[in-house]
């Protein structure tokens, strides 16, 4: 039994469907990719009816360089000695730049993407606009995180109406009036409804206004936005923007482009600010230095009287020249007085004259001495035409001596003065040798604190001058970007792709019911056809397929599953069925042609449902359209399946077996076409059906149907639910064990092969009933694939089509 099991079970698990089976399968279930196709393509085509088309826009920009996108002062250069406009623009950087949500944000605000206008349109709702929009809804003091939606109902006469108000997705009770441009009072805050320039009077519209947070918005529009860099050794960057509204989308990729040249722009003046600032403080401490150096020079001179250190020198030198020079001219005059002097007082010159030029710088003593001599040279001429003795002599010899008496002392006189001018002169030559000496002390200090001057005073001018730069660079920054194309793009939408979501829906369409037959095959673990069965050692002596009837409805044919109770086999009859009953009954006549004498079968399976009255009965009737005499026996005394083929009369095979009646004959129906197609009922179901058929009255009943029938089966219930087959097993010759695909599951058929190995039923065989003729690896189609399908069963239902 062991090996059995095991001899099974490798093969089911070796056991995968082929891709030629899988073919078969789907080939078989045609309608189900017709449905499943009808079904995805619809789904694909609601979508795109339903889904707003998508349109993309694209814009290129240049990101400039440093070197040509700085200001108009080249000069600012200057200021890389401090660490300033040293940056290279990063491209990278920039893109990062464009994608924040704080520049976007800028752009949701100044665009109003917040507010969504929507009006109802053929399949959806469609988006309205810039040039559609014939109004706008401002609401002054609704909070950013928030949202809100309501419908505005625009009237003719500018008139409109707010209901089906909700905040935050919660319903907003009441109802608000107004009209354009006027700001009225709402649950959402002060509100106003103000005409574009693209209203038309007299137009009515019915408009959804959707209101979302500013942050859901700001988080929208940056989904939609693409930010690539054309290539890795370029400054050129991509934009894209995809929306509903193509008109939205191009004014986002303008104003996103216009924010960021402003924000640019606003960056580098703001380090002109910076510098501008630094600039200043430093002027101002500069000049306060500046004037601290020119007051220490101011003092410093004021105090050493040193308007000009070199004048003063100059001025000092010529102090000592001319203090010494007047020195000298003293001494000389000095001692020309006192010449003039010892010469009036000598007796020897008593009558010489004196010099007339005596380099005495004194007019009163010049005029002395020029008297003098005028009275000398009177007195001289009269003693040489006279005497001495004269009187007039005598009288000029007086004169003279006081002439000489006051010339003498005029002349003393002026000695003194020139001795108190010497020494004047002589103290104002010191005081300039003094002041000469200490000059270049002086002038040393002087050049150090005007050097100091020099440098702040330059660097103040150098300042001023970077000061007018700056502020000349704040007036003509240039953008930091050039557009290379403009915002731009196909007229057709971008999504949803019309032609890819048909073809994926066409490939699911053709898919799924793939994957559910090959799942559906894989994951099923009842038996499933005849290949099922090759490893069993049980012979088997017929396949037979599911019986199913068409009905039309218009123009299709629907397949219907016919009534199970339903005698199918009949005479001249070429179908699939009636070919394949045909083949189980030469089966039987071969297997029984040396044994003419077993003539009665048990037919049984292990699961209810199988088939075995619709087996019974139809076998029986193959062998009758052979003129033979058949006998079905309804041996299921529960349940009493076969009878109802006869309407389940009152008397049957229980009143025999109870002993109520000993007549057998009178217990047997009759089948209304063939006289030799008999049946046998249970009559009324037995309370003991087990004990009426262990008391001998079966055996005794067999025995005498063996003479008068062919072939007697009885039908009997499933073996190892109750013991009914076991026992009429025992008075049979044959029994017939029914496998239904589809029903049993393949875990029970190592215990047939071990029925069939222990012998427990005498000359078991099987019948595979319920195939489903689909061409599938375990169909009816693939065990007859080589001989009946493709020869009989083609023919036969091409003929049947006819009416043959």
């Amino acid at each position: 039994m062991a090996t059995i099991q095991k001899k099974i079970q490798v093969h089911n698990t070796q056991d995968f469907i082929r891709i030629q089976d899988l073919l078969y399968l789907c080939l078989a279930k045609w309608h189900w990719f017709v449905l499943s196709l009808a079904v995805c393509l619809g789904v694909a085509i609601a979508y795109l009816l339903r889904t707003p088309p998508v349109y993309t826009r694209s814009a290129s920009i240049l990101i400039k360089d440093d070197s040509k996108g700085k200001s108009a002062s080249t000069d600012m250069e200057s200021f890389a000695d401090f660490g300033i406009f040293t940056t290279n623009t990063n491209v990278n950087n920039e893109m990062g730049t464009l994608q924040s949500p704080d520049l976007m944000r800028e752009v949701v605000t100044r665009l109003h993407l917040e507010m969504n206008y929507l009006v109802e349109g053929r399949f959806h709702k469609n988006t309205i606009y810039g040039d559609q929009l014939p109004v706008a809804v401002t609401l002054t003091d609704f909070p950013d995180n928030q949202s809100a939606a309501f419908q505005l109902h625009l009237g003719k006469d500018g008139h409109y109406t707010i209901s089906d108000l909700t905040r935050n997705g919660t319903p907003v009770e009441g109802e608000v009036n107004g009209q354009l441009g006027d700001t009225i009072q709402s649950p959402f805050g002060k509100m106003a409804v103000t005409a574009t320039a693209h209203y038309r009077k007299g137009q009515e519209t019915e408009i959804e206004v959707i209101r979302s947070t500013i942050k859901g918005a700001v988080g929208d529009a940056s989904s939609r936005l693409s930010v690539v860099q054309n290539d890795e050794k370029s400054n050129i960057i991509s934009l894209s923007f995809q929306d509903v509204s193509i008109q939205r989308a191009e004014e986002v990729l303008n104003t996103l482009i216009s924010v960021y040249n402003e924000n640019w722009v606003k960056d580098k003046n703001q380090i002109a600010v910076s510098t501008s600032m630094f600039i200043n403080e430093r002027l101002g401490v500069i000049e306060g230095e500046l004037g601290n150096v020119d007051n220490d020079i101011s003092s410093y001179k004021s105090q050493h009287l040193l308007p000009d250190v070199q004048a003063a020198a100059n001025m000092y030198m010529a102090q000592a020249s001319e203090a010494n020079a007047a020195i000298k001219s003293l001494n000389n005059q000095t001692y020309m007085a006192r010449y003039i002097r010892n010469y009036l007082t000598s007796e020897t010159n008593r009558f010489q004259l004196l010099p007339a030029n005596s380099g005495i710088d004194n007019p009163n003593i010049a005029s002395q001495i020029n008297e003098y001599n005028n009275q000398l040279l009177e007195r001289n001429n009269l003693v040489s035409k006279s005497s001495v003795k004269n009187p007039l002599v005598v009288e000029m010899d007086a004169s003279l001596a006081a002439m000489r008496k006051a010339l003498v002392s005029s002349i003393d006189n002026q000695l003194v003065a020139l001795e108190a001018q010497i020494r004047s002169q002589q103290s104002y030559g010191g005081q300039a040798t003094s002041q000469i000496a200490s000059n270049p002390k002086q002038a040393k200090y002087l050049l150090s604190v005007e050097r100091q001057q020099k440098v702040k005073e330059s660097l103040y001018l150098y300042l001023l001058q970077k000061r007018e730069e700056n502020e000349l660079s704040q007036a003509f920054t240039a953008y930091n970007t050039r557009i290379i194309s403009q915002p731009d793009g196909s007229m057709a939408p971008t999504a949803p792709v019309k032609k890819n979501i048909l073809l994926v829906a066409f490939a699911l369409g053709f898919l799924i019911p793939v994957v559910i037959i090959f799942i559906r095959e894989n994951t099923n673990t009842v038996v499933r056809g005849r290949k099922d069965l090759e490893s069993l050692t049980v012979p088997i002596i017929g396949e037979i397929p599911q019986y199913f009837s068409y009905k039309r409805k218009w123009l299709f044919r629907r397949r219907v599953k016919p009534n199970t109770k339903a005698i199918v086999v009949k005479e001249g009859n070429r179908n699939v069925i009636n070919e394949a009953f045909r083949v189980l009954r030469s089966n039987m006549d071969f297997m029984l042609a040396a044994q003419k004498e077993q003539n009665v079968f048990v037919i049984t399976s292990f699961n209810p449902g199988s088939g075995k009255s619709f087996l019974a009965m139809n076998i029986a009737m193959s062998f009758a359209i052979k003129q033979k005499r058949v006998l079905v026996i309804d041996g299921d005394l529960r349940h009493g399946s076969t009878s109802s083929y006869v309407d389940s009369p009152e008397t049957g095979l229980s009143d025999y077996l109870s002993g109520m009646t000993d007549n057998w004959k009178r217990l047997i129906a009759y089948d209304n076409r063939y006289e030799n197609f008999h049946i046998l009922p249970i009559g009324k179901v037995p309370p003991n059906p087990t004990e009426l058929l262990e008391n001998g009255r079966m055996e005794t009943l067999i025995e005498q149907l063996r003479s008068e029938y062919d072939y007697v089966f009885i039908d009997c219930p499933p073996i190892d639910i109750v013991a009914d087959a076991q026992i009429l097993e025992k008075i049979a010759d044959r029994t017939f064990f029914v496998i239904r695909a589809g029903l049993l599951d393949r875990s029970m058929l190592p215990e047939v092969e071990s029925i069939y190995q222990e012998k427990r039923f005498k000359n078991l065989s099987l019948i595979l009933n319920g195939t489903e003729s689909t061409g599938g690896r375990y169909s009816y189609r693939y065990g007859y694939r080589y001989g009946y399908h493709y020869g009989y069963a083609s023919y036969y239902s091409s003929k049947e089509k006819r009416g043959g």
